[in-house]
């Protein structure tokens, strides 16, 4: 496959039925119970921070940006990012985080936040988040908590738990 052969776009809400199956080919049914799934049903992603890779008029891929809050900071948190398994190694994954970081920069945002792998994620920019700094809602191994820092001191200003923004009083 050509890198030609695939196209980024943002989601639209046509595309939810593919990204729930890529969602739940990538992370089967556990993909409930993790601390990010349990942020992310305070409320929507943000579609317009959020992007699919088709190709042949199928996506293929999907990244997903989420607002949440910690304290008085305030960030996106990237994910659901998954690519099926056909199209896995072929640099979907990293070029769709690509353009969610450019997307959330261009709107005002000062971090992104993560939940991942540092030998996948650090290349990209992301860097660990100091430990006990950040709680998640549901148990998380803190070396996987990651972030990448658009505006110097937005990391920093996240403290406490974090939770999807539009929750009130957190």
């Amino acid at each position: 496959m050509l890198p030609l052969d695939v196209l980024y776009l943002p989601e639209e809400p046509a595309h939810n039925a593919e990204i729930e199956e890529i969602n739940a080919e990538a992370f089967g049914p556990g993909r409930f119970a993790k601390a990010a799934y349990k942020i992310r049903e305070g409320g929507p992603h943000d579609l317009k921070l959020s992007f699919v890779a088709v190709r042949n008029g199928s996506v293929v891929g999907s990244v997903r940006m989420t607002p949440v809050s910690a304290g008085e900071g305030r960030a996106v948190l990237l994910g659901p990012l998954a690519v099926r398994p056909a199209h896995k190694n072929l640099g979907i994954g990293r070029k769709l985080v690509a353009i969610a970081q450019k997307a959330a920069e261009d709107h005002g945002h000062g971090a992104v936040v993560l939940v991942g792998d540092e030998p996948y994620y650090g290349p990209l920019g992301f860097k660990m988040i100091p430990p006990g700094q950040v709680r998640m809602p549901r148990p998380v191994d803190p070396r996987r908590l990651l972030s990448y820092e658009i505006v110097p001191g937005t990391t920093a200003a996240l403290k406490g738990e974090m939770n999807h923004a539009a929750v009130p009083g957190r």
